[in-house]
């Protein structure tokens, strides 16, 4: 070993078979401030995801009394201390609803998601991830990965209307489609494009001049569903054609082992041991570069979870359980509450677990965990709890609690979009239209 590499592999045998162990992004490789590499200039990448709990919260237990770096932390929050100056707490932002009638767990989530508040279980426009990820998303194997923690095959990510893009249910699924046929190790010495790529994409790019003459016979209405259509084949080229090129090496990078067969269903045991598995599987993904962008369902938003030995969900508690006299709320759904943010605390944690240059995963990550509504037994989509956590490669600021005072959410998705870099001055629709970022969020 004469030189080291970002491309370097110490190199060995175990019982008489050649190993291989990659380098971290050690300090040499990078530049001074260890944001880049050094033999490139190329920035580390930078990822956007969301994080959903369905059902809302306790108010009380979950938004500081006070605004700024110096609040308390609240019992429910409590679990997410030692991310403290790594997130803003976002409280008071409200979703207008204009007169559209309030669809229970949905309408609230969509106009979050989306700055159009709709009365039914489908976007009308692209998601916040979706926008996102057309700015970052470019050079990854998978434009997206969508995941569900407690078996519901629901995602709340949108092309556009009726176009969701589906979730991975179960940690064997999530890691066969991540790291089983199709995926190149980074690190491997040798590579090999498959050839049923190659003639997938050959045969995609010939329709090119079939495309062109067809659109010439169609009205406007039709030749623009044509080329929303071809969009989207171009957009599966570009997939095609990274498969086509060997993968960059990551140093840091260790294959997963394939996790043992776990029960998928509501019961919370098992979700949380499914969530935590399936974020550490996507920290990985996110590490390698498989994707760019992602969105974890930790629990329907409205919540199917349920305790073990009993058949009440999360969401029946929240219209049936009565509010205990002493503490001023449902004792049950407050359990549920607190749970949720437990789950956050270890998907969080999954990406702080992974070194990438001088900081980690969760520097170079921008998270939005939300929920539906604030008040999951009036459906309330005033007040909406949302946290934005991580560094988004030095694009946000966070260490505060911020309270809107009912000005609307969509001021808080205008900022995330401006901070990914998106060319964008207002968003949302009638009273959720908006030009006012969240100043104290953009860096």
């Amino acid at each position: 070993m004469t030189k080291l590499t970002r491309r370097t592999i110490l190199r060995g045998a175990v019982n008489g078979a050649a190993v291989g162990v990659a380098l971290p992004f050690l300090d040499l490789f990078l530049d001074g401030n260890g944001e880049a590499l050094a033999a490139t200039g190329q920035r580390l990448p930078v990822r956007f995801g969301t994080w959903i709990w369905g059902c809302g919260f306790i108010p009380e237990r979950w938004i500081p009394a006070t605004e700024g770096a110096d609040y308390v932390m609240p019992p429910d929050l409590e679990p997410m201390a030692p991310y403290r100056k790594q997130m803003a707490i976002l409280s008071g932002f409200d979703v207008k609803l204009d007169g559209v009638a309030n669809k229970p767990h949905m309408t609230g989530n969509f106009g979050l998601r989306t700055g159009i508040p709709v009365p039914g279980e489908t976007a009308t426009a692209p998601t916040i991830d979706v926008l996102i990820g057309e700015q970052i998303g470019q050079g990854a194997r998978f434009r997206s990965i969508e995941l569900s923690a407690s078996g519901i095959e629901r995602s709340y990510s949108f092309r556009g209307a009726g176009s969701p893009n589906p979730s991975e249910t179960s940690p064997v699924a999530l890691y066969q489609r991540i790291f089983g046929e199709g995926f190149q190790d980074p690190n491997a010495g040798t590579f090999a494009p498959d050839p049923r790529t190659m003639v997938r994409q050959s045969v995609l790019s010939a329709v090119t001049e079939d495309r062109q003459k067809l659109a010439r016979s169609l009205g406007a209405a039709d030749r623009a569903r044509l080329d929303e259509y071809f969009t989207s084949v171009r957009q599966l080229e570009q997939q095609l054609e990274l498969q086509l090129q060997p993968p960059a090496k990551v140093e840091n990078f260790t294959m997963p082992s394939a996790p043992a067969k776990t029960v998928v269903d509501a019961d919370v045991e098992h979700v949380m041991v499914n969530h935590k598995l399936m974020a550490g599987l996507l920290a990985q993904a996110l590490a390698c570069n498989q994707t760019r962008v992602f969105n974890m369902l930790f629990s329907d938003t409205a919540s199917n979870l349920r305790r073990s030995a009993s058949s009440d969900t999360h969401h029946t508690l929240t219209h049936e359980e009565p509010v205990d006299p002493k503490l001023g709320y449902q004792q049950q759904v407050a359990w549920f509450a607190a749970k949720s943010m437990v789950a956050c605390r270890d998907f969080v944690d999954a990406l702080a677990r992974i070194k990438e240059g001088a900081g980690t995963l969760l520097d170079n990550t921008l998270l939005l965990a939300h929920s539906d509504c604030s008040i999951a037994k009036s459906h309330a989509v005033e007040g909406i709890p949302m946290m934005v956590i991580g560094g988004g490669g030095g694009r946000i600021r966070t260490g505060f609690h911020k309270a809107g005072r009912a000005d609307p959410v969509s001021r808080v998705g205008l900022s995330l979009q401006q901070a990914m870099g998106l060319q964008v001055e207002r968003w949302g629709t009638k009273s959720m239209d908006t030009n006012r970022t969240v100043t104290e969020l953009v860096a």
